[in-house]
């Protein structure tokens, strides 16, 4: 393989890596939510089955917002707006949960710590997925032509 074509390859699988560690961590996120509320609903000053179900919706919403990451991992460079749409979703995730974190009163500390573990989660997905946009994205060289916009 010419060391070009070997580059590429590299940073396309590098990409895809970092959005996978992305999807993982919020497929797993969606699984606990889904299968063990009841040990989560404390940590949001939630009870009983409104609680859990309440956690279970937000499983379910974890799994539901993969849906864009999953297709970016799938071929960051040919499913690019994808990528994007999931830098937007997790820059949208960390500035409201940091909103919402700021907006409570101290008083309710188990939800601070809770929102604190997503607003570090939210932060640390967004740099996987901006490195994997970085990773793939197209210089001038790579295109074929000035009016062929696809690359070799």
């Amino acid at each position: 393989m010419p060391l070009v074509q070997y580059n590429g390859f590299m940073r396309l699988n590098l990409a895809r890596g970092f959005i996978g560690v992305v999807i993982l961590f919020n497929l797993q996120a969606a699984a606990v939510f889904l299968l063990w509320p009841a040990r989560f609903t404390p940590g949001f000053e939630l009870g009983d089955a409104v609680g859990g179900a309440m956690l279970r919706g937000l499983g379910v919403l974890f799994v539901m917002w993969n849906v864009p990451y999953a297709v970016a991992l799938w071929h960051p460079i040919r499913q690019r707006i994808s990528l994007y749409e999931a830098l937007a979703m997790q820059t949208i995730g960390l500035v409201g949960e940091s909103v919402i974190y700021l907006s409570l009163p101290a008083i309710h500390e188990s939800l601070h710590t809770a929102l604190m573990r997503f607003i570090i989660f939210d932060a640390l997905g967004l740099v996987l997925l901006a490195v994997a946009a970085w990773m793939t994205r197209r210089s001038k060289n790579e295109y074929d032509d000035s009016t062929n916009h696809t690359m070799k």
